[in-house]
């Protein structure tokens, strides 16, 4: 999978589309990403003893990776990923700028 940990990346379809973030999750047999901040949705928590209070928690769900596009470093817009061999090693590039990621 081209997108890693910590890459900022954004949304490119659904309902928040449009949207930046960070990705705190791969899953990379899913072919999906957790991004924070993106893809929330409510659950509402009942209380299970007498003690405890009800609550609605936000959980954020993964998104397929197919729908995110990571964001170049240089000018900050969407890109694709490329691959670039220096020194022996193999180097994730910004398809748009030619900019190390």
């Amino acid at each position: 999978m081209k997108i890693k940990v910590g890459d900022t990346v954004q949304v490119m379809m659904g309902r928040d589309k449009g949207k930046t973030g960070k990705v705190t999750k791969v899953f990379s047999k899913e072919n999906a990403v957790l991004v924070e901040g993106v893809n929330e949705y409510k659950r509402h928590k009942k209380a299970r003893m007498p003690q405890e209070s009800s609550e609605i928690i936000t959980i954020s769900k993964p998104l397929a990776a197919s729908k995110v596009a990571l964001l170049d470093p240089k000018t900050k817009k969407p890109t694709r990923v490329g691959y670039k061999i220096e020194k022996n090693k193999k180097v994730r590039i910004a398809k748009k700028s030619g900019e190390k990621i």
